[in-house]
């Protein structure tokens, strides 16, 4: 057992002039979003998005509209109060008086794009289906794959970082990536009919571009090549991921780094190290990433 005078020895240590000692680490002095409360809300959109498959009613056509709307009540007061503890967290400022009817405006926001993020999960789930013979139907992809758990957190995160949310997108990110392994930036842009397979491994960096009916396997990195730095050395946040076109298909394990372009309908084979701009209709192999590309027939 520490005595007493340990315990209190070792507290002075942690907290005398903490913001000098630990200037790394700085005091939080005001409220942050809760991360389960965020996960909670994750699940309302699923719930709302995916209807009967997550949640805690079943529904039908005549319950539809009546569940749908239970759930968009109970996300509205879930995502305004994360929003309005989300806002000033960056700059660390007690929260002025007119922060509340900002977190509501935003909320309304989020809210209209609602139907969008369903819209474009529609495709994303067809996407993974075809593309995978083992899938049995569409409901076994929504249910189980853990991708789908990674595509829609990012769907819901890349909205809120589109209305400028502090936090809160890289916290519903990074709940997926511990979860299933796959990281997605909230920033990245993603088109519609995007498919994941396996995906353990995935990274998909900030500034990347991604076009319609790409498909990615497990280990592949859509990195940074290297970074500019600021007079002060720290990396500046300027355009320095790959832009993948429409049709793309990049297998297990590659890396694909730096802003460069992967033309439409390109196919990357695995565990492929590629740093410069391929052409479009490219079969790009371990023996051909020096450059020399052979054209699909």
């Amino acid at each position: 057992m520490q005595s007493k005078n340990t315990i209190q020895q070792i507290v002075n240590r942690l907290t005398d002039n903490h913001q000098i000692a630990y200037p790394n680490i700085p005091l939080r002095q005001s409220r942050v979003p809760s991360p389960a409360r965020i996960r909670e809300m994750t699940e309302v959109i699923r719930s709302i998005v995916f209807p009967g498959y997550f949640g805690d009613s079943s529904v039908n056509e005549g319950s539809l509209v009546d569940n749908t709307k239970l759930y968009i009540d109970k996300l509205t007061n879930l995502l305004s109060s994360q929003i309005y503890d989300a806002l000033f967290f960056e700059t660390q400022e007690p929260a002025p008086a007119e922060a509340e009817e900002e977190s509501r405006r935003l909320t309304a926001r989020f809210l209209e794009s609602l139907p969008r993020i369903k819209y474009l999960l529609s495709t994303d789930i067809k996407a993974i289906f075809n593309t995978d013979p083992a899938a049995t139907c569409l409901g076994e992809v929504i249910f189980c794959y853990p991708a789908v758990k990674a595509i829609s957190n990012y769907r819901i995160a890349h909205e809120l970082s589109l209305l400028k949310i502090p936090v809160l997108p890289r916290i519903i990110s990074e709940s997926a990536h511990s979860e299933t392994g796959i990281d997605i930036h909230p920033e990245a842009e993603i088109g519609e009919y995007f498919s994941i397979d396996h995906g353990t491994g995935i990274v998909i960096g900030q500034t990347t571009i991604i076009g319609k009916h790409v498909t990615l396997y497990q280990g592949v990195t859509l990195g940074a090549k290297n970074f500019e730095l600021d007079a002060e050395g720290r990396p500046l946040n300027i355009p320095r991921h790959p832009v993948l076109k429409d049709n793309v298909t990049v297998y297990s394990n590659s890396s694909i780094l730096g802003r460069i372009t992967i033309g439409e309908r390109t196919t990357i084979g695995g565990n492929v190290w590629l740093t410069h701009d391929v052409p479009p209709d490219s079969l790009i192999v371990q023996s051909k990433c020096t450059g020399n590309f052979r054209k699909i027939k």
